[in-house]
């Protein structure tokens, strides 16, 4: 049957361009040696009886929360239209679809450039997107946060984090304490926070450094 399927679309390619291609003399003729060579190499490198096997579409695996959305109840509101693209970005990140969770956090701000929530959730994602690593993009989207909202934790915590991934410990430290200091008492990010400062102790210790 690949064979007679080959055969006919050919023949009716030569029919259409006799018909319609306004070919000049003696073109038809050309045309067709042309197609027949294209049979022809196809029936030395073609495999038409061959059963097909499609490549089966690659199973979507279920990928860590993000920082921010470990931290989402102690830095970041939990209703509203932030705190919903924060959400939908978490959604796509969770299925492997991590590039359009940055597009969506960056729809967010297109409709609302002054949310520091959204720059910190931006930047925390491309932190992500990089495997851990703070690109000039994250840091900036960081900065812009911290620009708009300088008393918001975000900033200073994730920034500390990428840190911290990079094995920079005493950057990731510096900033966490730093944030610590300025944090009241009551801050719902303190514990977090000293407990990763003792977490640092701890990798420190291992690494005898």
């Amino acid at each position: 049957m690949g064979w007679a399927i080959i055969a006919a679309m050919a023949l009716a390619a030569l029919g259409l361009l006799w018909k319609f291609g306004r070919l000049p003399r003696g073109g038809l003729e050309l045309t067709g040696a042309a197609l027949f060579l294209g049979l022809a190499g196809y029936a030395w490198q073609g495999s038409p009886t061959l059963a097909g096997s499609p490549t089966p579409p690659r199973a979507a695996t279920r990928q860590p929360d993000t920082a921010t959305a470990q931290e989402r109840a102690a830095m970041f509101p939990e209703v509203g239209g932030d705190a919903n693209v924060l959400q939908a970005a978490q959604n796509l990140h969770e299925q492997g679809l991590d590039a359009y969770a940055i597009a969506t956090l960056r729809a967010g701000l297109n409709r609302n450039p002054r949310s520091a929530d959204l720059w910190v959730g931006l930047g925390n994602a491309l932190v992500v997107y990089a495997d851990g690593r703070m690109s000039p993009a994250a840091k900036l989207a960081f900065d812009r946060a911290a620009q708009i909202q300088p008393d918001h934790p975000g900033p200073p915590f994730f920034l500390g984090l990428a840190f911290a991934q990079a094995g920079q410990f005493d950057q990731a430290e510096a900033i966490w304490r730093g944030l610590l200091a300025r944090s009241p008492e009551n801050a719902p990010w303190r514990g977090d926070i000293e407990q990763r400062l003792g977490q640092l102790e701890m990798m420190r210790a291992q690494m005898g450094r």
